[in-house]
């Protein structure tokens, strides 16, 4: 039994082997063996503005002249049924196109052609031919980018005041600049009624588009409003609309800082959360032979002012400015503080100028104590939208 075995793998080693099998390695006219690419495509794609795209494919083994059969394949029903889509061709797609000298070949479809009606729908492009095949997905995307209310560079919540934030609008079709409109429409509470928004329709190759939202919009009985936006371009439209809810006025930013005594970390600019010495023209809070919380030396002789009030952390973690500041006002303030006294928890008010910008209300709640050696705090500020242009 054994010596059959052995001749069974005898036998299969050598069909294994034979020369039959072997493949042929393409060479050159001088015997170099030719490494052959990767066929690729590209394309601009298409947008929901877009009346058609363009795809070109280059290819790696085809030759100039060649001739390639290009179709777009689409999710359809089988046309023997059933409940699962399949990539099928799509009628009517059918093109030939030929393989120029440089080994590109393109090819274009309007929209109808290629049934792209929404966005999300979507073909794929395939090349065919004798020698060489490329395919490339085109789906149709969103035209316009609409962000969040923004102060300059900063998303924030709208809060109810007579400051303005803008919302972003950027359209990007893909067939060339925009040339069309955009019109934005809001209402306040579902049961509002649709109002066109100051500005509006935004038009020009100036973007982004930048329609104002402000807390003085929202009547005081909703806290909601809807927004459309419609971007439209010849026969073609997109619409995205929005939700924000407006809350109540907020400190906008929240940092830590650590005040090392006699260190260059001794003080503190609240304005971009960085470390400075007591004496620098830029701390705003500092401690200097005592752990009392104080506007730093160089910084007060330069005509600035903090001064401060107790509260507690209840208020701190409500994080209402327009309660705070009520508070502030209401109480009696003092230019240093303990860090240990009460709760911990002090409004403070910062003067920079003569600009109501110029004034920075905030909070501060200390979190660690070391005798002599440190205060932690953390620190909210930021009670206008004007301030985000300069906090970080």
């Amino acid at each position: 039994m054994k010596k059959y075995i052995l001749l069974l793998c005898c036998i299969v080693f050598a069909i294994s082997c034979s020369k039959d099998e072997l493949y042929e390695i393409p060479k050159d006219d001088n015997g170099n063996i030719i490494w052959t690419g990767v066929s690729r495509t590209e394309t601009a794609g298409i947008s929901s503005l877009d009346n058609s795209f363009t795809v070109t494919a280059t290819f790696a083994t085809a030759k100039s002249g060649d001739v390639m059969k290009v179709e777009l394949l689409q999710l359809q029903t089988p046309p023997g049924g059933g409940s699962t889509m399949q990539l099928l061709p799509l009628e009517g797609t059918q093109q030939d196109v030929s393989v120029g000298s440089d080994l590109k070949a393109t090819v274009s479809y309007t929209r109808n052609v290629a049934n792209l009606n929404n966005v999300g729908d979507y073909v794929v492009v395939v090349f065919n031919g004798e020698r060489d095949y490329a395919k490339q997905r085109v789906e149709m995307i969103n035209v316009m980018t609409v962000s969040k209310p923004m102060v300059a560079d900063t998303e924030i919540e709208v809060a109810r005041t007579d400051e303005a934030a803008y919302f972003n609008i950027h359209v990007d079709p893909k067939e060339g600049e925009f040339s069309g409109s955009v019109t934005v429409e809001r209402k306040n509470g579902t049961d509002g009624t649709w109002v066109t928004v100051p500005g509006s329709p935004f038009s020009g190759v100036n973007q982004p588009y930048l329609p104002s939202i402000s807390g003085s919009d929202f009547i005081v009985e909703n806290d909601t409003m809807f927004y459309k936006f419609t971007a439209k371009q010849g026969s073609y439209s997109e619409t995205i609309e929005r939700t924000v809810i407006v809350r109540e006025p907020y400190f906008y930013l929240k940092k830590s800082a650590k005040l090392l005594l006699g260190t260059s970390s001794a003080g503190i600019n609240l304005l971009n959360n960085s470390p400075v010495p007591f004496n620098a023209s830029t701390a705003m809070v500092a401690i200097d032979g005592s752990l009392m919380l104080k506007g730093g030396s160089a910084w007060i002789d330069a005509g600035n002012k903090i001064e401060f009030v107790p509260t507690t952390i209840g208020m701190y973690a409500l994080n209402n400015s327009n309660d705070a500041i009520a508070t502030f006002n209401s109480g009696t303030p003092v230019t240093s503080i303990d860090p240990i006294q009460g709760e911990g928890v002090f409004i403070f008010k910062a003067t920079t100028g003569e600009a109501p910008e110029d004034v920075y209300y905030g909070m501060i709640m200390v979190k660690d104590v070391s005798p002599n050696v440190s205060v932690s705090f953390e620190y909210r500020i930021g009670n206008m939208y004007a301030h985000l242009q300069v906090i970080m």
